[in-house]
């Protein structure tokens, strides 16, 4: 569904991923915490990420982050979607972000409660200093949300241990479907050598390759559940996690202007996680400041169909 439109499928998906929690162990064992469990509770993850959150030579600057997530909606939908909200209202048609009604508001809030409350996320200037996936890279930040993508980076990793751990569970597990797809242009200049080439890379052989990076997890179920994926004598040792996760992961909508909406959302949120405005001012603004472009990508939808 990600990549088809007016019901057509335009792109041949290659893979998918879900959001995770990389954590680094050796920070766990130094701190005396076990290891996040298959299934636990927001609470649970902030209570560890408070823990993890250390200034260790008491000058008042935290030396050591317990959590590196981008303020982004993209990082906040599976959230709304645990504590039974909507991003927008219509997944299929949808005409507005819905972060103001209840459920999504009070996610909102509990997501930049991380940095304005319990403080286990850097703030703006030491994110822009040096930003979270570089502090868990090297071993100052704790845990660390993302995609598959980051699996061939943090393969290269020498001090110290690191696997995957799922989403905490707000009333309901969901998780947010990240994919990239091969798309034939109708203007390419050989269209019968570019179909070749999707057909290789979409063939157990192909997907085999693409396996092999690290980077993604395979479209063909046969290549995700084989050794090529979960390979065990590399990192994660829950490389199954990503597998498990297609059950639950959601997409975003497909518009023409989501783009539009999702940076703008994306400022409002920012805004909110480091306290310039609350998370219902974010919601509001989010709301109004994209209502256009849903009109937008609305008339271009319509139009398309007009001219079918």
């Amino acid at each position: 569904d990600a990549f088809t439109w007016h019901d057509e499928l335009m792109c041949v998906p290659q893979n998918i991923s879900s959001l995770v929690v990389y954590y680094n162990q050796d920070l766990f064992d130094m701190a005396g915490l076990p290891y996040p469990p298959d299934r636990w509770a927001w609470a649970d993850f902030v209570a560890t990420a408070v823990a993890l959150t250390q200034d260790f030579d008491g000058d008042g600057r935290i030396d050591q982050y317990g959590l590196g997530v981008e303020p982004s909606l993209f990082r906040l939908a599976p959230f709304v979607w645990q504590n039974g909200g909507l991003v927008v209202d219509d997944e299929i048609s949808p005409t507005r972000l819905t972060l103001t009604r209840p459920p999504s508001l009070q996610a909102l809030q509990w997501f930049t409660d991380l940095h304005n409350v319990h403080r286990v996320v850097p703030g703006r200037v030491e994110e822009a200093a040096q930003d979270s996936e570089s502090r868990f890279l090297a071993g100052t930040t704790a845990m660390y949300l993302n995609s598959r993508r980051g699996v061939p980076t943090y393969r290269e990793i020498e001090n110290f241990t690191w696997d995957v751990a799922p989403l905490p569970i707000g009333k309901t597990a969901a998780g947010i479907l990240h994919s990239d797809a091969y798309c034939l242009s109708a203007t390419a200049v050989d269209k019968e050598a570019a179909w070749t080439f999707i057909e290789f890379a979409n063939s157990i052989a192909g997907q085999t390759i693409i396996a092999g990076s690290g980077r993604t997890v395979p479209s063909l179920k046969a290549v995700a559940e084989s050794e090529a994926f979960l390979d065990p004598t590399q990192p994660p040792g829950r490389a199954q996690l990503f597998i498990d996760n297609a059950d639950i992961m959601r997409r975003v909508p497909v518009i023409s202007t989501w783009q539009e909406i999702e940076n703008i959302a994306d400022e409002e949120i920012e805004r909110a996680f480091y306290g310039d405005i609350t998370a219902e001012e974010a919601a509001r603004l989010a709301f109004l400041r994209s209502e256009e472009y849903f009109f937008r990508g609305e008339t271009a939808v319509t139009n398309a169909k007009a001219h079918e």
